[in-house]
């Protein structure tokens, strides 16, 4: 879809319609897998209608073609970004030296608290 930019440019502005409108029904496409709909989903935040449209626009050069091509790779690249399934943290223990670091710190701690309290004179 084609609508009329804004900004500068003259008359050219007034009677081209140069920006580009792209629109992909994201939950309807045949040919997108569910997962990574739903990551395109997440992806697109506020380019996303309720119905599952993908609303992009590209207005940042002076021809429509280019326009075209600008928002054509916009899309592509969403779409490879969404495709890529994030990696998963492997759960990991901590090391023996971080272990006896944390108990070392505990003992300062506990031994610092100690010594608030009120002295005896014994």
């Amino acid at each position: 879809r084609f609508i009329r930019a804004s900004g500068p440019g003259g008359q050219n502005v007034n009677k081209v319609a140069t920006s580009v409108q792209i629109r992909f029904d994201v939950k309807n496409s045949p040919n997108l897998p569910v997962p990574v709909a739903a990551r395109l989903i997440a992806l697109a935040g506020q380019k996303m209608t309720k119905d599952g449209v993908l609303i992009l626009t590209s207005r940042q050069h002076r021809s429509q073609d280019q326009n075209r091509k600008a928002a054509i790779v916009r899309l592509t690249a969403l779409i490879k970004k969404a495709a890529v399934a994030p990696k998963y943290r492997r759960r990991t223990k901590p090391t023996y030296a971080s272990k006896l670091r944390r108990l070392e710190k505990k003992q300062q701690r506990s031994g610092l608290k100690k010594n608030r309290g009120k002295v005896s004179l014994d």
